[in-house]
This record gives structure tokens, C-alpha cells and sequence, in this order.
């Protein structure tokens, strides 16, 4: 798989949609998380690495309030819409009736106007968009779609806008204009990224940091498996997760589930069985505050410069993942068996669930082994070969 488009190949792609040349080009990756899943809309703690893998947008400004957008990646021609009749579709589904993909950029250009950040015939643009992050892959190629978007318009108008900023309004956008309920961690971990490092990020507070991830300094790295399994978060099963934990914590009288104490779990989980919630319930609530522990011990390896030891931290982060918040699939759960039997340091699922893509930690002497023995176990169980490939800690949202 390549990794990114060159700037080259998007401008052409420009030219040949619109019959000029763009003004920029910039870049927004797709991310993997380390760990910490389904913890960010719960305002706990995430760390997110950019991929090499982005998605381009060619651009430039208008002065009419005609927004057109146009995909080298998905079929159909330009959309065309109008800045000033953005708005979300009654019912939260902001994409219902503007054709998938384009949503997402158009569901950004609605979040700055109502921002207040466009006004008049500002806003509108011509873009033209180029992708190499894999879609239905959990790899969030709707933020870096989003970011990029945000991050060429932030340019183009002269916004501002940092990018802990630019990540906000695209949440509000995809949740929104969109209607998908999704936490902070893509759209901070595509716009905050920098290369090298992984993000440990708070999201209560956004507060973050940047912690090296150097594996090849280590003789080590960390494999994507894109099982090849579409997800798709809109079908309820996201938002059925989020709505569970939200109505545990404020039966418990707390902002978030974050602030359960992972030593005070057992009383709590006892106090919900008081409340009459049920077993599914609370076992969605101990993957929360379980998973918050295993964000923490991670950061605590990491700067004991023990990276090793995490293997086995993944592991258990994708057990609470299959057993306690009900988010894998049985191709996800051969990657991680399969890849541990081969002599993977740790393995688990990452992303929102149901599909999508696991990550393995191998020392690098292993890596062709484990990559033969997990394919070799998909085709033995008939399902088709995933896709393998290293991720290397990348650099966020910039021009290029």
C-alpha cells in the first residue's frame, strides 16, 4: 500500500476537475490508536498515532458562496452546494440527502459559518480530494477528510484557527451535521499528531502531550491488519455504547465515567446492580474504567523506556473490548489469537469495533512471521486476506 499522494498528483487532479490550478495543497492523516477505546466520549484518556496514510485536499477560495467538492476516490462528479443552505438534516443526519462522503467537508463549512469564522459569500471553495487512508478500515478517514478540510479553509481565509480548535469544529461537524456521535480523539489525533510520537491526550480537558514512540530504535514494530471488514458507526451500535455509559454515569451522579476510580470499580459496579442496571450495562462501564487504567500504565512504560512490556497491556485491552464492551468481530479476534500464537508481543482491535483493524507488536525479526501467520489463519478460517502494513508515527494536518 502506498502511503501518501504527492501534492503533484492532487493539483492534477484539480486541474483536470476544475480547469485551473489550486491555490494549495494540504494533508491530513488517518490514525491508529495505541490504546484507550471508547474512552474519549467518556472524558478519559486516549493515545492516538498518526499514519503515514493521508488524505489530500487541493483548494482554493471563491467569492460567490459556492462551495463545489469533488473526490478522486469516490464515484460521481462534483457536488455543488451553497454556503449560506448548509444545515443539519431534522433528525441529526446532516448527510442524509448530499450523497456519503461529501457530508463530511460540507458538515466542516457548516460548523465555521456557525462559528461565526465565515460569513457573507465567504466560505466558499473549490476542493478537490485524494485519499490513501483506508475506508470502513477504523483508521478514521472521515477526520482526516474532516481536518484537511478545516485545515485548507483555515489557510485559504486566514482563520486562525489552531489545531486543537480545528479538531473541535470538526467534531461538531461529524456530530452534528454528520450524526454520528463520535468522541475527539480521530479528529485531535489527525489535526495534533506530530511525527515520531504518539498523543496522550485527555479528553476532558484536551490537555496532551507528546510522547516519543521511536520502535525502530527499539527493534520493534507495530503492524495494522486491516481485516477487510467494513464498519459502519451509524448503524446505532455506537451510539447505543455511548448512550449506555452516559446513563451509567449519571445514575452514579458523575460528569463522565472517567470518574469512577479504578480502585473504587467493584463498589461501583455494586451500586449499579443496586440501581437495577443490568449485567451488559455494567460490564460496559468496567471496559471504561479498565481501559482508562491500561491508557495509564501504557504512558507509564513508555516513560520507563520500556516499550516491550505494553504487549501484553494491548492484549487485555482487547479482551475488555470483546467481552466487556462487545465491540470485535471474529476476524479481529483471529488477527490477535493468531498473532500472539506466532510470537507477537501484544495485539488487540483498534478503533470503534465491528470490524475494521487490529494492530500487533512484534520485535522487527518477527514481523514477516507473525504477517504470514496471521494471513495463513484468515485463509484457513475462508475468510479473504487482510491487509498488513507497518505504522510509523507520522506527522498531523499541515500544507504541503
Amino acid at each position: 500500500m502506498t502511503d501518501e499522494h504527492g501534492p503533484g498528483q492532487a493539483t492534477a487532479g484539480f486541474h483536470e476537475v476544475y480547469g485551473t490550478d489550486p491555490e494549495g495543497v494540504w494533508a491530513a492523516p488517518g490514525r491508529v490508536n495505541l490504546i484507550g477505546e471508547h474512552t474519549d466520549y467518556n472524558d478519559g484518556f486516549v493515545m492516538p498515532l498518526a499514519l503515514p496514510h493521508t488524505c489530500l485536499a487541493a483548494a482554493t477560495p471563491r467569492t460567490d458562496g459556492v462551495l463545489r467538492l469533488h473526490s478522486g476516490d469516490a464515484p460521481g462528479g462534483i457536488v455543488e452546494l451553497r454556503v449560506e443552505e448548509l444545515a443539519p438534516v431534522a433528525g441529526g443526519a446532516g448527510g442524509g440527502d448530499r450523497g456519503g462522503w461529501a457530508a463530511y467537508p460540507a458538515g466542516v463549512v457548516w460548523a465555521l459559518r456557525d462559528a461565526g469564522l465565515l460569513t457573507g459569500a465567504a466560505g466558499g471553495a473549490d476542493l478537490h480530494f485524494e485519499s490513501t487512508v483506508p475506508t470502513g478500515a477504523g483508521l478514521s478517514s472521515s477526520a482526516a477528510l474532516e481536518v484537511v478540510t478545516a485545515t485548507a479553509l483555515n489557510d485559504l481565509y486566514g482563520l486562525g484557527l489552531t489545531p486543537r480548535r480545528i479538531a473541535q469544529l470538526c467534531q461538531r461537524a461529524e456530530n452534528v451535521f454528520v450524526g454520528v456521535p463520535c468522541g475527539i480523539m480521530d479528529q485531535m489525533a489527525s489535526a495534533c499528531c506530530t511525527e515520531g510520537h504518539a498523543l496522550f491526550l485527555d479528553a476532558r480537558d484536551l490537555t496532551q502531550r507528546q510522547v516519543p514512540f521511536d520502535l525502530a530504535a527499539e527493534g520493534l514494530r507495530l503492524l495494522v491488519v486491516d481485516t477487510r471488514v467494513k464498519h459502519e458507526l451509524g448503524d446505532g451500535a455506537y451510539a447505543n455504547r455511548r448512550a449506555a455509559c452516559e446513563a451509567a454515569a449519571e445514575a452514579l451522579g458523575l460528569p463522565a465515567l472517567r470518574d469512577v476510580p479504578f480502585d473504587g470499580l467493584e463498589a461501583t459496579l455494586a451500586q449499579l446492580e443496586r440501581l437495577g442496571y443490568d449485567e451488559t450495562t455494567r460490564r460496559r462501564v468496567r471496559h471504561v474504567v479498565t481501559e482508562d487504567r491500561r491508557v495509564e500504565e501504557v504512558i507509564e512504560l513508555l516513560d520507563a523506556g520500556d516499550t516491550r512490556r505494553i504487549g501484553p497491556v494491548l492484549t487485555a485491552g482487547h479482551a475488555s473490548c470483546r467481552d466487556d464492551f462487545e465491540i470485535s468481530c471474529a476476524e479481529l479476534d483471529l488477527v490477535v489469537e493468531s498473532a500472539n500464537a506466532a510470537g507477537a508481543l501484544g495485539a488487540r482491535m483498534t478503533g470503534g469495533g465491528f470490524g475494521g483493524s487490529a494492530i500487533v507488536l512484534v520485535a522487527e525479526a518477527d514481523a514477516e512471521a507473525v504477517g504470514k501467520a496471521v494471513t495463513e489463519a484468515f485463509g484457513a478460517a475462508g475468510h479473504g486476506a487482510p491487509r498488513i502494513f507497518p505504522a510509523v508515527p507520522s506527522a498531523g494536518a499541515r500544507r504541503l
